[in-house]
Order: C-alpha cells, then sequence, then structure tokens
C-alpha cells in the first residue's frame, strides 16, 4: 500500500485560504479534473450563507466566476437534507436571477454549474459521481434537440455553436468512493474522503495541493483553529445519528405497544369466535343425524327434499323451519306417490 500525507479537510481549505488568485490553483484543479477542461478562475465569491464562518458546520459553499464568465457553486455537504433537491433547484435559479440586469435582453442570462461534495447518501445508486443536465428528446424519435447561436470566432468569422444555458448539476459520493485510482478525478476524491494524497499520486494540481494543504505545516494558532473545527463537524454528525436512532427507538417501541393492544383485543375475541364455531358444528351433526336414509324402493323424488319444504322463517337464512323439519321426518305414504 501507497504511503500517504495527510493533509487538511479540503472544506476547511476553501472556507479559509485567502481569496487571492495564488491561492485558486487548487481548486481550479480540482474543477478542472471534475469538468474535464482547463479552469480559470477570475475571482471567488462566499456565498450569504456561510457568512457566520465560525457558526455553520454542516455545509460550506462558494460561489466562483470563470473566465468564460460561467458562475460555480462548489458547496460541501457534511449532513442528510432531506429536501436538498430542492434547495439545489433553488440555488442555482437565485444566482441565475440575481445574475440578469433588469430590464435587459435574456441573452445576458449566465450559465450555472452547481457541485455538490455529499459526506452522506442521497438517493440510491451504483456511482459516485452523477452530472444533470437538461435536454430536449423528440418524443417519437428519442434524438436531442440541437439548438444553436452564432458566435463571433477569433478570425473575425461567425460559427454556430449549441447552446448550453441550463445549470448543469454535479453529485460527488465522497462515501461511496472505493479508493480503486483510475483517473485524476479519482484521486481528487481520495483526497476529499481522507484528507490525504498517496506517494503514487501523478496528478500536477494534485502535487500544488500536497504542499500547500499540509497539516504539518500549519502555524499553532491555525491548528487550533483547524482543530476544532474538525471537532464541531464530528460533534453534528453524532448528534445527527443519535436524532436518527433515537426516533428509530421510538416509533419502534410505539409499534411494539399499538401491537400488543391490538393483540389483546383479538385474544378477547378469540373464546367467542371457538364458542361459536363449536355450536355450528354441533347444529350440523344434528342436522345430518336427522335426515332419513335413502330409500331404493321409491322414487327419486321420495329421497329428494325440495327446496319449498325448507321454508326460512328469517329471509337470508338457511335453516329450516320447525314445520319443515316435522314435515321432513314424517314418514312418507306409498299410497301419496303419484
Amino acid at each position: 500500500m501507497p504511503t500517504e500525507e495527510k493533509l487538511i479537510r479540503f472544506d476547511w481549505a476553501i472556507k479559509t485560504l485567502p481569496r487571492e488568485k495564488a491561492n485558486f490553483d487548487v481548486l481550479e484543479g480540482f474543477l478542472s479534473a471534475l469538468l474535464a477542461e482547463p479552469i480559470v478562475i477570475e475571482h471567488i465569491l462566499e456565498s450569504e450563507s456561510n457568512a457566520e464562518a465560525g457558526q455553520k458546520y454542516n455545509r460550506v459553499d462558494l460561489l466562483v466566476h470563470d473566465a468564460k464568465g460561467r458562475k460555480l457553486i462548489i458547496e460541501v455537504q457534511n449532513q442528510h437534507e432531506s429536501d436538498y433537491m430542492e434547495r439545489l433547484l433553488f440555488g442555482t435559479s437565485k444566482v441565475v436571477v440575481e445574475n440578469m440586469p433588469l430590464g435587459k435582453n435574456y441573452r445576458r442570462v449566465v450559465k450555472v454549474i452547481s457541485i455538490s461534495i455529499l459526506y452522506f447518501n442521497l438517493g440510491v445508486g451504483d456511482d459516485y459521481v452523477y452530472r444533470g443536465a437538461t435536454e430536449f428528446r423528440g418524443l417519437h424519435t428519442g434524438h436531442a434537440l440541437d439548438v444553436r447561436e452564432r458566435v463571433k470566432a477569433l478570425q473575425g468569422d461567425c460559427i454556430f455553436q449549441s447552446k448550453n444555458i441550463f445549470p448543469d448539476y454535479y453529485l460527488i459520493h465522497v462515501e461511496r468512493f472505493q479508493d480503486v485510482i483510475q483517473s485524476e478525478l479519482d484521486e481528487w476524491i481520495y483526497l476529499l474522503k481522507h484528507s490525504a494524497v498517496r506517494a503514487d499520486f501523478r496528478s500536477p494540481a494534485i502535487d500544488k495541493a500536497r504542499r500547500k494543504l499540509a497539516l504539518m505545516k500549519m502555524r499553532p494558532e491555525d491548528r487550533r483553529r483547524y482543530e476544532r473545527y474538525v471537532e464541531s463537524v464530528v460533534i453534528e454528525r453524532d448528534l445527527f445519528r443519535t436524532a436518527k436512532e433515537d426516533g428509530w427507538f421510538e416509533g419502534w417501541e410505539e409499534g411494539q405497544e399499538k401491537g400488543t393492544a391490538s393483540g389483546r383485543r383479538w385474544g378477547s375475541a378469540l373464546p367467542m369466535a371457538r364458542t361459536g364455531k363449536q355450536a355450528g358444528n354441533a347444529l350440523i351433526e344434528l342436522t345430518a343425524s336427522d335426515r332419513p336414509k335413502k330409500s331404493t324402493g321409491c322414487s327419486p323424488a321420495s329421497a329428494v327434499t325440495p327446496r319449498s319444504l325448507w321454508p326460512s322463517p328469517n329471509p337470508g337464512s338457511h335453516f329450516p323451519s320447525p314445520s319443515a323439519i316435522a314435515m321432513y321426518k314424517a314418514p312418507l305414504s306409498v299410497s301419496s306417490l303419484p
């Protein structure tokens, strides 16, 4: 197993590193590996949800403006959130609206890319990195609709390129990563999961992160702040897990109580049902023993009791009336037969 060097947490790094271009290279390296294209950061804006840095540990997010004019939301989420997808949609929509000048042409709409680094399981899937995008496909052909716009090329001529204006979403499930390194992006996800880099990593950007995020190179006061931050993250995770377990046990106990009460009700009704069954069996046996034997000396009509001889005293009842029983038991006279 290759040796590894411990680094500070990535969310702490993007939260505390000075907003200077000299420190953009670590974040640029991560974004370039994820988006599979060179990313140049123009400036970083700390979002308002992270304004109180000392009081928020469950979420860290930044708003980045790149050289192509796009807005990139980078968010680190440490705890489960039931409405997380809805909040992602709201966040990207908010950035689009806030960067659209009132009364200006819609051509000014900015491209937004949302990147979520998740330390909890969101949904069910068999991958650890997901990308979501909007596309239009034909209902009959299934082919994608290609909408193009005219743009000016470097040589002065105009070219047509596909429009790509809807927000993109990237979900990185850190805990699902199995530590199998197959790409530069895997090296970064390994760093996100373990706060460490291995000696066999080859990405130049990872090497820069190794130098800038080295835990042992922190000043004593910075290291104490970092340790308090990590401790707070762990405590919040434990509190969430404890609340979840307490809720599960309370629900289990309530279910046990309801099941016991239901069992008692059914138990009290069981003797009554058993008594009714025994009475019904006795009546069936009595009726069967009182029926006459089938005679071979008479016509078949003498052996079969017509339905009309079994009038029911109550509508819907299948029990014979006393007069019908007496008639049925009376000896049959041969002379009365046709």
